[in-house]
């Protein structure tokens, strides 16, 4: 009975206490997050930028060991 009382409030306090994911508001796709959208452009045009100089850097390397420059 202690057992059964105990379990009973336990359901009862994490009811009140969780968050249901589903009545969270969805974002207005009308309304972009503009600084969410700058972080991500910007940040793949980093990582791009990044890319192309590791590879000019990568066929230089490749070059001079060759002996083709």
């Amino acid at each position: 009975m202690l057992l059964g009382r105990l379990l009973l409030r336990t359901s009862t306090v994490n009811k009140m206490v969780s968050r249901n994911a589903y009545t969270a508001s969805k974002p207005d796709p009308s309304k972009p997050n503009m600084l969410r959208v700058g972080l991500a452009f910007g940040s793949t045009a980093v990582l791009w930028a990044l890319l192309f100089k590791q590879h000019s850097t990568d066929v230089h390397e490749y070059k001079t060991r060759n002996g083709l420059e």
